[in-house]
């Protein structure tokens, strides 16, 4: 996230489509975490996630102060988690001319889970070539529910202070390694544009 706000909105505003997708590719991830916290369904929040890029591409010349553009994004896809969740309460089925409802087919693709299957297989060839302290880091970091940075500190015998940026610069290195394997890259992230 070093890019400078104000320099990547200026740029965006005036059509330059790496700017854009500079902006997206750093609030992606964000506006992701609030909307899930809301705990919608993937398509509901893939929506908000949207929405809110749409907000910000009709905003893009107003916005006054681009230091706070992480603020105006997350209060943006709050407001619209919320907008959308009243609209879903408000909805009632309806039902076809037989008394059926018209339910929604929110079945995976067919192919989801072997594209899962491949992903997974991937993501664990790219975690057999780091380092074993960041294999360790990350493993324990990513368990559910995560434990706390003292947990880890205990387990792994390592200062609170340097699991935040030891765990930036493992997946620093992961993303690295996971850019050299295509079965990594998602070609069309969630929340528009692409890498």
């Amino acid at each position: 996230m070093g890019e400078d706000p104000s320099a990547l909105l200026a740029a965006a505003a005036a059509g330059d489509g790496a700017a854009w997708n500079a902006i997206v590719e750093q609030y992606t991830g964000l506006l992701w975490s609030i909307a899930r916290g809301y705990r919608m369904g993937t398509a509901d929040s893939a929506d908000a996630v949207q929405t809110t890029w749409l907000r910000l591409v009709e905003n893009l010349d107003r916005i006054d102060d681009p230091s706070r553009l992480p603020g105006w994004l997350a209060t943006t896809v709050r407001r619209e988690c919320l907008r959308m969740l009243r609209r879903s309460k408000r909805e009632q089925p309806s039902f076809d001319d037989d008394g059926l409802p018209e339910l929604p087919d929110d079945s995976e693709p067919l192919d989801a889970a072997l594209l899962v299957e491949e992903r997974d297989a991937a993501l664990w060839r790219a975690l057999q070539q780091m380092p074993e302290r960041c294999r360790l880091l990350i493993r324990v970091l990513m368990a559910t529910p995560p434990p706390s940075y003292a947990e880890v500190a205990a387990a792994l015998d390592m200062p609170i202070g340097s699991i935040g940026p030891t765990r930036q610069r493992c997946l620093d290195r992961l993303r690295r390694i996971a850019e050299a394997d295509g079965a990594l890259i998602d070609p069309a992230p969630p929340g528009g544009g692409g890498k």
